[in-house]
């Protein structure tokens, strides 16, 4: 991991916004979307695996509890109950019974589709309200905290 010009202190003032905001970001989201019909958003965690799974189509439970930092009895729940709700199917692996492999169904294809549009709809409307360096400097920031996503997804040393 390269070293960061940046002071420890600098780097302790992102971390604390960080921390503070992208929650916040995320409740705004969902009190908006909770509001829009036709269909409730799913809670988070069954919203992150059907993503996951759709990003990953045939994925295990087992591979989805690391991609998605979560306990894999706590992925097992989540996958009978979107399994039941009829958004998800299990299909036993060829050699190996005790494996099951992840698929959205059509209707989890378009659900999954209309959150992102309510999402992407609310994000756009408070984006159209930002200036233009407000916008640049958001721009800017899509990579490194892509790239932070990624270093907050590999294994703590």
């Amino acid at each position: 991991m390269p070293d960061s010009p940046a002071s420890p202190q600098d780097i302790d003032h992102v971390a604390v916004g960080l921390v503070a905001c992208l929650p916040a970001l995320a409740r705004a989201v969902e009190r908006h979307i909770d509001q829009d019909p036709p269909l409730p958003k799913p809670p988070e965690a069954q919203l992150a695996l059907l993503r996951h799974v759709q990003a990953h189509d045939g994925v295990t439970v087992r591979e989805s509890a690391e991609a998605l930092l979560m306990k894999p009895n706590n992925v097992s729940a989540l996958v009978r109950q979107l399994t039941e709700q009829g958004l998800l199917e299990r299909r036993q692996d060829s050699s190996d019974k005790r494996v099951a492999h992840l698929h959205l169904t059509a209707t989890a294809r378009r659900e999954v589709a209309e959150v992102n549009r309510l999402m992407g709809a609310h994000f756009a409307r408070a984006l159209r309200t930002m200036t233009e360096g407000e916008l640049d400097a958001l721009g800017s920031a899509l990579g490194a905290l892509q790239s932070l996503n990624r270093n907050l997804h590999r294994p703590a040393h």
